[in-house]
């Protein structure tokens, strides 16, 4: 594929040379021209790598992996370069770097003194020498102006359009340019619409650079590479970066001339019709092509239209501005451009025409190629090996029925032969017809259609001597072929009941029963009785095989081989028969020792169910009459304990009986007997159900001796702990010891406790309402917190049940916490006492000073006067009070 966008360089080397020289002479840069450079040259490089979305920021920094370097020369190039490396080592990066400066050189460029190793290291001085050696190349060179080219062109173009332009006379590249009316005067020469020359002074520099730099950006798309600042401020600016610049505005300007060249370049391509030979060298073009037309062809089509725009806006402005219109030089008008365009698209359109007819000629031709060679492959991967085959004396050693085989296979053979002389014939007129189209390839096919050819009519004639020789020895064998498929007949399932009668016999038999044992008994003597009829067969069997030998003796048959149709033999047989008779006798004494051992399992067995039959059953009477004995309240709690105790001596007493059983239990173990059909009791249950009877009388004896010690520290009552024993007996429905929670609440309100929505208040002190309903009600109001309290003092752990230790703990800690209703009356006759004098009656005064204010003003409102012989003003009879009849309170 052609470069599209640009001359192959052909200048001159020496006018190369030359300029690497000024370069080498350069190396020791002025610090203001380095910075010139550093510029120019990162805003030259980022107008071509914005093409492909990216940028640099420091030159000498952001070459150095080579990888935007090779994507700058492919940008400019329009080629593709070497694939580069993407690790991150120094040698990846020197490689890429290589590759860059490899095409470089590939272009006709000589680089002096410019190695990978310094661009790779960073090497500011050889960066800079690099990329102007690239924009002398791919931006400088190919610039052509009356017979002068790169330098000197482009400074013979630039003295052209500024010619008619006063104070502007360039001479060079470096001071001809510092006042930056030359700049404005090439933009004004092309885009007068843009610049107005004529307010521009030669005596004022920032404004015609600035005005030019900012122009060129916006509407030119020429990025700004200079700075007026170090221009003006600089003796003499540097002139690779003026050149470098001002290459830009030649080529922005010089669109008639490019399109005109790479026009000239690209039809001479579309014109080439030199055939390829192969369909992928043809569809390379034809890529080519396509890429041509996306890639290549759609900038160019814009170009022109932008061309043609800007023409006829200068002819416009002109004429506007009463100046004479515009005419390009010779070659370059407008209309040359169209007249070149139109070439090129019929240029394209003969070209696309010839890729096509060519590829659908080429096409046929793969076609043809590729069937042949698929033919000709499938062919001779089937003859692979015939050859030998057909030669192989395999049938001299043979059994008969080896012959058989060895015919029907051949009968297929010659079957499968015959329909494979269409292939061959196909295979001929294939090659007979690609050298009618003149393939590139003929002689090749013509060699191997020859020797598929030859190979096929040397096949046909071994085919006919394997055939006739087979034939001849199938006769030979027959007549000894019946009596080896009758010795196999018969062999055979003899040969697998002595297998059988072996397996069986030698079998590892496990029983668990007198009925099993008896049962492999009486089927073993089964057995035996067979053994003489057994025998006879074996005798039939043996003598067709004498049969056989007699007759391969008379006739000096060849036998290499054994019987085909069994692989048994006499040897086989008569050693098995006496392994047969030498396993009976094992097998009948292998049956007697399982019979009596089967026996004392069995005894063992009845030993162990009569004794758990009775244990079990008596260690469940044990726990249910234990928790009777929990349950019921008979006798005082010391009674209670007696009996309890009376009962834990006798189950300890039962010990002896249950270690007997372990010893039973041992015994089955050692005989690995696994069950036991007289009894539903394993040992397991046994000592399961002996450890909970040791562990239910322990707990149950601790819980009397708990209540006990309770009863008798708190004082409670005997009543006292049958009523709350009824209560929690009563609420505990089943029977398990302990109360859930709901359970426990309907408890708690069955012995005088309302549950209603308020919490009771332990303050100390009681509201008078609150007090009042105290005296009345004798019991405790509580909500839902005051009753989760409760429950967190019976269950801690928060099991969520209670047990009747933790209520009768609790029982009697709120009983000991409440005074009686004679403790109050008491309290009051000591607030009632005179100096030690005890008085009927109390005054309202001593209730004030004594008790709270609601409390002492309640008591006041329910005392009655007191009317005996000794009252006073104001006596209150404090034994007509309703605390005299209470049975508990707060006060």
């Amino acid at each position: 594929m052609p470069n599209f966008d640009m001359d192959p360089y052909d200048g001159d080397e020496n006018n190369y040379m030359h300029q690497e020289d000024d370069w080498d002479r350069d190396m020791l840069l002025d610090p203001a021209w380095e910075k010139q450079q550093r510029k120019t040259f990162t805003a030259w490089c980022n107008s071509h790598l914005r093409k492909a979305g990216t940028q640099i920021e420091n030159i000498e920094e952001d070459f150095r992996d080579g990888l935007k370097l090779m994507l700058l020369l492919e940008v400019i190039s329009g080629e593709r370069l070497a694939k580069p490396e993407r690790g991150k080592m120094r040698v990846h990066k020197i490689s890429n770097v290589n590759k860059a400066l490899h095409y470089i050189t590939s272009k006709g460029v000589k680089l002096v003194s410019i190695g990978a190793e310094e661009i790779v290291d960073g090497n500011a001085k050889m960066t800079l020498g690099m990329i102007w050696t690239i924009i002398l190349r791919f931006a400088i060179q190919d610039i052509s102006v009356e017979e002068t080219s790169a330098k000197e062109g482009l400074l013979l173009w630039c003295q052209r359009k500024t010619a008619p332009y006063k104070n502007v006379n360039i001479q060079n590249f470096h001071i001809s340019w510092k006042d930056g009316l030359g700049f404005c005067a090439l933009i004004h020469r092309h885009r007068p619409e843009l610049i107005d020359y004529g307010k521009l002074r030669k005596d004022d520099p920032m404004t015609n650079l600035n005005t030019a730099f900012d122009v060129a950006e916006k509407y030119l798309d020429i990025p700004k590479m200079l700075d007026a600042e170090d221009i003006v401020g600089t003796a003499r600016p540097d002139q690779k970066a003026i050149m470098t610049y001002v290459s830009s505005f030649y080529h922005a300007f010089s669109g008639a001339q490019k399109l005109l060249e790479w026009i000239r370049r690209t039809i001479p391509w579309l014109e080439n019709r030199a055939p390829e030979n192969t369909m992928q060298a043809m569809q390379q073009k034809l890529e080519d092509f396509r890429d041509y037309r996306r890639q290549h062809k759609p900038p160019k089509v814009q170009e022109k239209c932008q061309l043609e725009i800007n023409f006829n806006t200068l002819q416009t402005k002109l004429r506007l501005s009463n100046r004479p219109a515009f005419m390009p030089s010779e070659g370059k008008m407008v209309s040359d451009v169209s007249n070149a365009w139109g070439g090129l698209e019929g240029a394209e359109k003969g070209y696309e025409e010839w890729l096509l007819n060519e590829i659908r000629r080429l096409e046929r031709l793969d076609h043809l190629a590729e069937k042949f060679r698929q033919k000709a492959t499938i062919h001779e991967a089937w003859t692979e090996g015939k050859e030998e085959m057909l030669q192989a004396r395999d049938f001299e050693t043979a059994s008969l029925s080896d012959i058989k085989a060895l015919l029907k296979k051949h009968e297929a053979f010659e079957s499968d032969l015959a329909a494979h002389q269409d292939r061959v014939e196909q295979i001929a007129a294939i090659a007979q017809e690609l050298n009618e189209l003149d393939y590139y390839d003929s002689p090749s096919v013509n060699a191997r259609c020859q020797r598929i050819c030859d190979q096929w009519d040397a096949l046909g004639g071994l085919t006919q001597q394997r055939s006739e020789a087979l034939q001849r020895t199938e006769k030979l064998l027959e007549t000894i072929d019946q009596l080896y498929l009758e010795f196999a007949k018969r062999a055979a399932p003899f040969n697998n009941w002595m297998e059988g009668a072996m397996e069986d016999l030698q079998d590892t038999f496990i029983v668990h029963t007198i009925e099993e044992i008896q049962g492999l008994s009486t089927a073993h003597e089964q057995f035996k009785a067979t053994l003489p009829e057994a025998d006879k067969e074996r005798g039939a069997i043996l003598g067709i095989h004498n049969e056989i030998a007699k007759i391969v003796a008379t006739y000096h048959v060849n036998m290499a081989g054994t019987n085909p149709y069994t692989t048994i033999n006499p040897q086989e047989i008569n050693a098995k028969w006496d392994k047969v008779r030498q396993l009976v006798p094992q097998r009948d004494q292998a049956l007697i020792e399982e019979h009596a051992r089967q026996q004392n399992n069995e005894r063992l067995r009845r030993q162990f169910a009569n004794q758990a039959n009775v244990i079990g059953p008596w260690i469940q009477t044990k726990m249910e009459e234990i928790g009777r004995i929990s349950i019921e309240m008979h006798g005082t709690l010391e009674d209670q304990l007696t009996h309890l105790r009376q009962y834990e001596k006798n189950i300890v007493n039962y010990k002896p009986k249950i270690d007997q059983l372990e010893g039973d239990h041992q015994l089955i173990q050692e005989a690995l007997i696994f069950d036991n059909k007289h009894t539903n009791y394993t040992m397991e249950h046994i000592r399961v159900g002996w450890e909970q009877l040791l562990t239910t009388i322990a707990r149950t004896i601790n819980e009397i001796e708990n209540q006990i010690l309770t009863r008798d520290a708190k004082g409670i009552s005997q009543d006292q702990m049958n009523e709350f024993r009824a209560s929690f007996n009563h609420f505990d429905r089943d029977h398990s010891g302990t109360l859930g929670a709901e359970e426990f609440k309907a408890c708690l309100i069955s012995l005088g406790y309302d549950i209603a929505n308020d919490a009771q208040k332990k303050t100390g002190m009681m509201e008078a309402e609150d007090f009042k309903t105290c005296l009345i009600s004798l019991g405790y109001n509580m909500g839902e917190a005051e009753f989760a309290r409760i429950m967190s003092i019976v269950d801690p752990n928060r099991v969520g049940v209670v047990t009747f230790q933790a209520f009768i703990d609790f029982m009697s800690r709120e009983t000991a916490d409440t005074d009686t209703a004679d403790q109050v009356m008491a309290s009051f006759k000591v607030l009632a006492g005179d100096k030690g004098n005890l008085l009927n009656y109390i005054l309202a005064d001593e209730l004030r000073r004594e008790l709270p204010p609601d409390q002492a003003e309640y008591c006041i409102a329910r005392m009655a006067p007191y009317t005996g012989p000794d009252a006073v003003h104001g006596a209150l009879d404090y034994m007509s009070s309703p605390l005299h009849s209470m049975e508990r309170g707060d006060l």
